[in-house]
């Protein structure tokens, strides 16, 4: 039998249960992959409270894995039995000793990357990969304002920003991690526990505002964001780490001077295959070159998973948190 972390029913941590499951063998477009490192992401924690709502339950959780594949379904091609893959997808069951999943949703990952790194970096590299890349085309001549520098979307996000060439203001919650935004390149930091974030960018750009703001935390940070921005600026909502944003009134849009609104997510972003799969070759170009730098700041046992989520949930974490199975 193969172990993995099941819930019974929405709830905090203490839902999450150490159980033996039956992995059965591939259908004729699935991989069996045998996980080496599951990724840690806030995401797993809106499921497993049930802020997005699991369609049945008992219900498996995680979207990011790395492993080794160990069977193949008979329609696959282009895998093998013993190559080592990655992904960051739906449907949930990373949190496990071994799953199947669809055979075009993994990606080959290169010698250059180790499978932690590979599973720390796959839903959140890929989300700073079309942040910075398709959502808004970051380049040289832009100032943007990044939420939550220090966490895990920020800390790829802001590195791969300055490599492209941007001034990056970067907002944190305390000095320890306003030191850690410091050292990943942020021009200018800002604690926002102590700081007036629209003020702080509005001197720090001598009243122009940002063209863009990339703002993972929601609820806490939305009226900052949005009057942090130029005329015509982008507001990209990808997260709601503090809770919701909330509704939005239009009008508001045009008075605040002709703002775009989005809500983008990952599994739009890589939804056809080609999308996939150049994103992951983007971010493993990336950090084979060194251009991004990811550590991996915690470990813990997939059957502590629940301590790992506890810690994410009280923001004792930086970075990237890996689970071991």
């Amino acid at each position: 039998m193969t172990k993995a972390i099941l819930i019974q029913e929405p709830g905090a941590a203490g839902v999450l249960k150490w159980v033996d499951v039956r992995v059965g063998k591939p259908a004729p477009k699935e991989v069996r992959v045998r996980h080496t490192a599951v990724g840690l992401n806030y995401i797993d924690i809106y499921h497993r409270s049930g802020h997005y709502p699991l369609p049945q339950y008992p219900a498996p959780l995680g979207m990011e894995g790395a492993g080794v594949i160990e069977a193949v379904g008979r329609s696959v091609r282009g895998l093998k039995v013993g190559q080592r893959v990655a992904y960051a997808t739906l449907p949930l069951g990373a949190y496990a000793q071994a799953r199947l999943i669809a055979a075009d949703r993994v990606v080959p990952v290169p010698a250059e990357v180790s499978d932690e790194i590979a599973a720390a970096v796959m839903l959140k590299g890929m989300t700073a990969e079309y942040l910075i890349r398709r959502t808004y085309r970051v380049g040289k001549n832009d100032t943007i304002l990044v939420h939550a520098a220090a966490g895990g979307v920020g800390t790829i996000l802001c590195q791969w920003a300055k490599h492209l060439g941007a001034t990056v203001i970067g907002t944190v919650g305390s000095a320890r991690k306003a030191r850690l935004a410091r050292a990943l390149g942020c021009d200018h930091v800002i604690d926002y526990s102590r700081q007036d974030v629209a003020a702080r960018v509005q001197r720090i750009t001598r009243g122009a505002g940002v063209p863009v703001v990339f703002d993972g935390v929601g609820k806490a940070t939305f009226s900052a964001s949005i009057d942090s921005l130029a005329p015509r600026g982008l507001m990209v909502c990808f997260g709601n780490a503090s809770g919701p944003a909330p509704l939005i009134d239009t009008h508001m849009l045009g008075h605040k001077g002709s703002l775009y609104l989005t809500r983008p997510s990952l599994v739009t972003y890589t939804a056809v295959r080609s999308d996939l799969l150049a994103s992951a070759r983007a971010l493993f170009k990336v950090i084979a070159e060194g251009h991004v730098k990811v550590g991996v700041s915690a470990t813990f046992a997939l059957k502590d998973a629940a301590k790992a989520q506890r810690a994410l949930e009280k923001r004792q974490t930086t970075g990237s948190t890996v689970l071991i199975p």
